[in-house]
């Protein structure tokens, strides 16, 4: 917490502002996430295949978040973050009054293009502010400081509904306006800052970055699995309501403001590539538990660890962070989350189908993502950098010119 307490002892700073983002992200999203499956469910009526369809659906504007790229040509970078805050608030405030299944799907897509848009911006500026030794303990800070939104948010939301019976559409507006609030302060509050490097205002593909390609492309279609399907293995087979969803989702976040700090340390001190081992021989294990999983307190004890192992993904960040040539950054953020989005459109709804026939077929394709995320972790150097990208690089020897 002493870190947290010298942020905000320095005043307004790049840092604290992405802070205060970050919680303002965090209050919105995770009150739509912590109430979507029940009200899918209960209110709209939705079966597996439709909640397949509805998260194919979110998924479409990150796989166009390559075009943030178009965009930064007209607009700085700290103001689309800002508007697609804005935008990620009027979305999820707008759900409840929507309950029906074409009305939760543009709700939802409202929503999800102002959340894509915004943590690919976030991603880029953390990436282009913070020095590279700091990247990795920043970024566990940015994590944890949303960590501690969600758990407000959560606590709001059990005890809205357990013991006052709110209404979903006001929870929902409430998170939502929270989000609006706070980017409105940040917008007025704090300057603009600016990058290091002059950022390049077309799209940058570059083959030397394939293995960072590689773990992004295989960390998108993986991660569909959890946020899909987890939850909703939760709600359809034993039966969570929406007050108990929300007690597990902040037993999550709570580990998560004590340990997402301490993985940016970890990551700090032994690097990228063995945190991401680590993580993903963990997944392996957790999916395989999902697939096989009769009782529900095992759920939710797989639930909770897999949310553990995700604050790891930090790793690949700060990994691109030490191999890209600094001008890459904004317009590779933007690239990044259109490849984590590539399959993303298909899995949920593809998946959704599936999961018809037998939901642990989902979860064993799930365990085979995270086997082959684990084989490209050993790809990674031990100390990574912009000449030696993987293990496969050829380092780049300097020559004294003969006298």
């Amino acid at each position: 917490m002493n870190d947290y307490k010298n942020l905000f002892k320095c005043g307004k700073s790049p840092e604290l502002l992405l802070v205060l983002l970050s919680i303002g992200m965090m209050l919105s999203f995770s009150t739509w996430q912590a109430l979507l499956n029940n009200f899918a469910v209960d209110d709209v009526g939705f079966d597996g295949a439709r909640i397949g369809i509805l998260q194919s659906i979110r998924e479409i504007p990150g796989l166009l978040a390559f075009s943030i790229t178009f965009i930064l040509i007209f607009f700085r970078e700290q103001r689309v973050m800002l508007a697609a805050l804005i935008l990620l608030g009027i979305g999820t405030a707008l759900t409840g009054f929507f309950p029906y299944v074409i009305g939760l799907y543009l709700t939802t897509f409202l929503m999800s293009t102002g959340f894509h848009y915004f943590e690919t911006a976030r991603q880029s500026l953390a990436l282009q502010w913070i020095e590279k030794s700091q990247a990795p303990v920043v970024f566990g800070q940015l994590v944890s400081a949303g960590s501690f939104a969600a758990l407000v948010s959560f606590g709001v939301i059990y005890i809205g509904l357990d013991f006052f019976n709110f209404d979903l559409k006001w929870i929902y507006v409430a998170g939502g306006l929270m989000a609006v609030a706070i980017t409105v302060y940040c917008w007025i509050a704090f300057p603009s800052y600016s990058g290091k490097s002059q950022q390049k205002s077309h799209i940058v593909l570059r083959s030397r970055y394939w293995l960072w390609y590689a773990l992004v492309f295989m960390s998108g279609a993986r991660r569909q699995i959890f946020v899909v399907f987890a939850g909703f293995l939760m709600v359809e087979k034993f039966g969570f309501s929406a007050s108990q969803m929300t007690l597990m989702f902040l037993a999550n976040m709570t580990m998560s403001i004590f340990i997402a700090p301490k993985i940016g340390k970890l990551i700090k001190r032994f690097g990228e590539r063995r945190a991401l081992i680590l993580e993903y021989t963990g997944l392996v294990l957790v999916f395989v538990g999902y697939a096989l999983a009769d009782q529900a307190w095992v759920g939710v004890i797989l639930y909770v660890l897999d949310h553990m192992f995700f604050a790891m993904a930090i790793a690949i960040k700060t990994y691109f962070q030490k191999i890209a040539d600094p001008a890459d950054i904004a317009s590779s953020s933007g690239v990044s989350f259109t490849i984590s989005h590539l399959v993303a459109v298909v899995i949920p709804a593809g998946f959704g189908l599936i999961w018809l026939v037998a939901p642990s077929y989902v979860f064993m394709a799930g365990a085979a993502m995270a086997g082959i995320s684990l084989a490209l972790a050993f790809f990674i150097p031990k100390t990574p950098d912009q000449q030696q990208v993987s293990i496969f690089s050829q380092p780049v020897i300097i020559t004294k010119p003969a006298e």
